[in-house]
């Protein structure tokens, strides 16, 4: 059984014997680790995986895969189904692989690197012809596993440095770095930040890092205690704003790194008759469309995830095509939408 993964001495491909023996098991037991990983032990399960990552060791039913035809389908992961916020991208890739005879298929990370790798193997495994992987952090594997099938890639959550392959977004830390300066400008001097959770998510990292950068441009007083993690949710947004302003009662504007936060804050407010923007202004990240209802409307970054959706697939479909992309790096940009909540 040859595979795609690392050279052996003396040549050769590795094969599922070497992780046998790497591991001290059988390749019977190897064999079913991989394929039916509930049927063996846990012990024996991470003896086998720390193996398979050494040797970076692309399973068969994946290998096999990539000798055949590939499907016309293509895999997009995103970090949450649940999340309205990706709809409009959706819509636009499907549109656009549907007009070109591809076909659509949507799997959910759930924010976890684990589960985007497991996710990605069995998109492979699937013989997707192209992914969009809505993440720009990866573990090992999955960088090792785009490397080894050749099958393009359309990072959409960041422009990284390095992309697996293209990628197609905006900048996460330019976008909180002007929304920063704009409070700034518009008179705010302590201006606190609330974000989605930092672990394995590189969006809210480089989000964080724009908003302190625009502090010290602005060389106003870079506070950690100013900065909270806040898991989604209106609740969470309105416990973040109270906390906030609790410990730091000079507190003038609070930038949210998400609409839902952020409107959770507001209706905080209107329950304690704290008056926005006069007790504390607000700002948000994405122009949901419920921003442009609320009492006040509230100040947002708006970004074009439709256009990112749109020439995402539009970049993949010439790539398959032949096709060698003029960038492949593409940045959409973004547009501060300033309403009556600052």
């Amino acid at each position: 059984m040859s595979v795609g993964g690392k050279r052996k001495r003396g040549g050769g491909q590795v094969n599922m014997h070497d992780i046998a023996r790497h591991a001290g098991v059988s390749p019977m037991t190897v064999s079913r680790a991989l394929r039916e990983p509930a049927s063996v032990s846990e012990k024996m399960r991470r003896k086998v995986d720390a193996a398979v990552r050494e040797f970076g060791y692309l399973p068969n039913r994946i290998a096999g895969s990539l000798s055949s035809k590939r499907s016309n389908v293509v895999g997009l992961v995103v970090p949450s189904i649940r999340n309205s916020l990706y709809a409009s991208m959706v819509q636009a890739i499907s549109e656009v692989l549907r007009a070109n005879g591809l076909h659509l298929m949507i799997a959910d990370s759930g924010h976890r690197l684990a589960d985007e790798e497991a996710l990605v193997e069995a998109l492979l495994a699937q013989r997707v012809c192209g992914l969009v992987l809505h993440n720009t952090r990866h573990s090992k594997r999955v960088r090792e596993l785009v490397r080894s099938t050749g099958v393009p890639v359309i990072e959409t959550g960041n422009l990284p440095a390095d992309p697996l392959d293209m990628a197609v977004s905006y900048s996460n830390f330019e976008a909180a770095r002007a929304m920063t300066l704009h409070l700034a400008r518009l008179g705010y001097r302590r201006i606190g930040f609330v974000t989605l959770p930092l672990r394995d998510n590189d969006r809210s990292e480089q989000r964080r890092r724009g908003y302190f950068a625009a502090l010290k441009e602005q060389k106003l007083p870079v506070d950690p205690g100013l900065v909270l993690e806040a898991p989604g949710g209106f609740s969470e947004g309105g416990d973040a704003l109270g906390r906030l302003i609790q410990t730091h009662p000079d507190i003038d504007a609070v930038f949210f790194a998400g609409d839902v936060l952020a409107v959770g804050a507001l209706f905080e407010c209107q329950r304690r008759g704290w008056a926005v923007p006069g007790r504390v202004a607000i700002a948000s990240f994405d122009d949901l469309d419920l921003l442009r209802h609320t009492v006040p409307a509230v100040t947002t970054l708006r970004l074009p995830r439709q256009e990112i959706g749109r020439r995402s697939a539009e970049l993949l479909v010439n790539r398959l095509r032949g096709a060698t992309p003029e960038r492949l790096k593409i940045d959409v940009g973004f547009e501060i939408v300033q309403r009556d909540s600052t």
